[in-house]
């Protein structure tokens, strides 16, 4: 099975390329990083994109898209450029492959942001969408471009709605500015209240959960749920990472939350689950690995 990811120097790119390969998969790269090793690897232009001559050259039976923007804030500091990599690019991506392959399959990497804060947990794929930035309304209108792709050119694509998704060579969010914080300020100050909760996937069962995916989805332009069905608060996070480090020093929640920013997340994980999915990795496991990696890196 030939596969193309788009997006393969980003966080979720780069580990799916290495699971892919490991695994005897032809894999593709592609993304906007100048690449001069790698025969397999096709760059493209960052402002301008075009997919066309990527299925034009190479026939493929599987396209993951990494690729996008990744940022509430920025969304709502530069909304055309995030609405540019989320929602226009996959439009563009999807037409390249409508008029040059019409049986690849085509996973589109959504966010649990559309779902914005929920009625009730947990949630479930068929739950109401109301996206509180601009980048949770972009994934979204992405999503219906997926199925309006389905629907009248009958494309085999799915969203895949991935939650707080984490794991070595992640340098942002929550647990990168935890390792920061520990170690350069002498009090741990943190948004919100501590109460707020995330369900934590890592980084090796997204790709186990992908890898089902493009064996066992239907691909009729539907959503899928990506996580564990379980809700941790970002206080306990933060007492995990202050135990693991060793530190004694205090941590204090600001009670500001962010523009953008959910509560609660924790997700209905039983469509995923039916295809087979088994969590190999506990977040005390996941975060302990996390550490560790970014103290390696600190030191080098």
């Amino acid at each position: 099975m030939k596969i193309l990811i788009i997006g393969s120097k980003g966080f979720i790119g780069t580990h799916a390329t290495q699971f892919f390969k490991k695994r005897n998969y032809d894999v593709i790269g592609c993304d906007v990083v100048t690449e001069y090793n790698d025969k397999n690897y096709f760059q493209i232009d960052a402002t301008n994109s075009s997919y066309h001559s990527l299925f034009e050259n190479n026939q493929v039976d599987v396209c993951i898209n990494c690729s996008g923007a990744a940022s509430v804030p920025l969304s709502i500091k530069f909304p055309l450029k995030d609405f540019t990599l989320n929602t226009l690019n996959v439009f563009k991506i999807l037409e390249a492959i409508r008029t040059n392959q019409t049986n690849c399959k085509f996973i589109n990497l959504s966010s649990a942001a559309v779902y914005g804060n929920p009625a009730s947990l947990p949630i479930l794929e068929k739950a109401d969408l109301n996206p509180l930035s601009p980048y949770g309304l972009h994934k979204l209108q992405a999503e219906q471009i997926c199925k309006e792709f389905y629907e009248y050119y009958q494309l085999k694509t799915c969203s895949v709605r991935i939650f707080s998704a984490y794991g070595n060579g992640l340098k942002k969010q929550l647990l990168w500015d935890l390792f920061n914080k520990f170690k350069t300020q002498p009090i741990v100050e943190l948004f919100g209240t501590g109460q707020e909760t995330r369900d934590f996937i890592h980084i090796e069962d997204v790709l186990q959960a992908l890898d089902l995916i493009l064996k066992k989805a239907s691909f009729a332009g539907e959503p899928i749920n990506l996580a564990n069905g379980a809700a941790y608060s970002i206080a306990y996070i933060a007492e995990l990472y202050k135990k693991y480090l060793g530190s004694s020093k205090e941590i204090v929640f600001n009670q500001q939350l962010k523009e953008g920013d959910p509560l609660h997340w924790r997700a209905s994980i039983i469509q995923i689950e039916s295809m087979g999915y088994v969590k190999s990795k506990t977040i005390e496991e996941g975060i302990k690995e996390y550490i560790n990696w970014a103290a390696e890196l600190d030191i080098d």
